[in-house]
């Protein structure tokens, strides 16, 4: 990019939203300074304006973001192509496996759903509509990190925090690296309980018409008395089926 469209001041305010998460809540302008690696000053002029703006609320000593912050995902998922193209073929297969039909993208190292059809049986682990989650804990971010060059998945692996929500997470970068392998040579993962109990994924990577990946098809469901085997022989026809008539489509 060329020096001179840069905007810096659209990118500082970007910054001081995105400084804002679930451990960072509500903070004075010297820890948004911090975390936006700005000055105090700034950082409280760029609070001030946002607040003006109606997209962080204030007490006066503490900052936090406000409701209108939902107005720019929302712009996305309204305006983008991709959740609105897939989102009669996720109709088709909640209908016919009977459970919830998922979308999701790569950004950075988080999974992020933008499309979603069926029973919402995972809203306690952010399966829903927007949300993120730490890609190597669900399949569909395990498919999306496998379609990376063998040197990225090494760079990546070398750099990633292990994350352990449940006694059956992917403790250990050579169990990652294992199953990222086996996505890139399957074309499909299946994922038990890697974020919460009792909870089963199947994903399959949606490729575009020049064959490129730029998005994952899954579907999540309780495991209940479902072998692995037996979820996969009903859910992953359906999944790959799809992904091939959207091919041509996204």
């Amino acid at each position: 990019m060329d020096d001179k469209d840069w905007i810096a001041g659209a990118a500082k305010a970007l910054a001081i939203i995105e400084a804002f998460d679930e451990e960072h809540a509500r903070m004075t302008p010297t820890m948004v300074a911090g975390r936006a690696v700005l000055s105090r000053t700034a950082a409280r002029r760029y609070l001030l304006t946002l607040h003006e703006l109606g997209y962080v609320d204030t007490d006066g000593k503490l900052f936090w973001l406000a409701p209108r912050v939902l107005r720019l995902g929302q712009s996305y998922l309204d305006s983008a192509r991709l959740p609105r193209t897939v989102q009669p073929f996720l109709q088709r297969i909640t209908g016919v496996v009977q459970e919830s039909a998922l979308v999701a993208i790569l950004d950075e190292d988080d999974v992020v759903y933008v499309a979603r059809n069926g029973v919402n049986r995972a809203t306690a682990v952010g399966f829903v509509l927007g949300s993120r989650v730490p890609a190597p804990l669900s399949s569909a971010g395990l498919v999306l990190l496998a379609a990376r060059t063998p040197e990225e998945i090494e760079q990546w692996l070398a750099s990633y925090q292990i994350k352990v929500f449940t006694p059956y997470t992917y403790a250990c970068i050579d169990q990652l690296r294992d199953v990222l392998k086996d996505a890139r040579r399957n074309g499909y993962v299946v994922t038990d309980q890697q974020l919460e109990l009792g909870m089963r994924g199947v994903a399959v990577p949606l490729r575009d018409r020049h064959g490129n990946i730029v998005a994952s098809i899954s579907v999540s469901m309780s495991i209940g008395q479902e072998s692995q085997n037996g979820a996969l022989h009903r859910v992953l026809p359906v999944l790959q089926e799809t992904a091939s008539l959207l091919r041509n489509l996204v």
